[in-house]
């Protein structure tokens, strides 16, 4: 005869489920899918994705036959008179002598990379060295006094400390 379970014979499973839902927009959906999973009996969970944009445009240019380029003409902008406009690879150079300075005076600045995934870290850090021909940076984390290395694509933002 089986003894009845009690709380502390119980072991917890995780399962990962696909599931689809209707609504009219992706927002609606959603919403549904929360309200279904809070009045279930679950200890936790966690919607890891299910966003699903573009949908319409790519059918509707799968069933296009023909391509037509359309001119879009931008709204006129003030530009200041003093400075030309900078090109591309003038901002990168720009963006690497900057680091090149921020290394030579050893300032603190505030790191956002961007690891993929869904992973963003921002930390408090100085650069110790840019390798430009295999595109790392590398840094100290002043919090956890550890050192990383970044691949210089990783990097969304930076901002010096006062």
């Amino acid at each position: 005869m089986k003894k009845p379970l009690t709380s502390t014979d119980k072991s917890s499973f995780i399962f990962q489920i696909e599931v689809l839902v209707e609504g009219t927009t992706n927002g609606e959906a959603l919403e549904q899918l929360l309200r279904q999973l809070n009045n279930g009996e679950f200890l936790d969970y966690k919607v890891q994705s299910g966003i699903q944009l573009g949908q319409m445009l790519e059918e509707r240019k799968a069933a296009s036959t023909t391509q037509q380029s359309i001119p879009i003409q931008l709204p006129l902008q003030e530009k200041p008179k003093s400075m030309p406009p900078i090109t591309n690879s003038e901002s990168v150079n720009y963006g690497l002598e900057r680091i090149k300075q921020i290394i030579k005076n050893n300032s603190l600045i505030r790191l956002v990379v961007n690891k993929g995934l869904g992973i963003t870290l921002n930390i408090p850090c100085r650069i110790l060295n840019m390798n430009e021909s295999e595109n790392l940076i590398t840094v100290y984390h002043v919090d956890e006094k550890q050192v990383y290395t970044f691949r210089l694509n990783e990097i969304e933002d930076y901002k010096e400390q006062a």
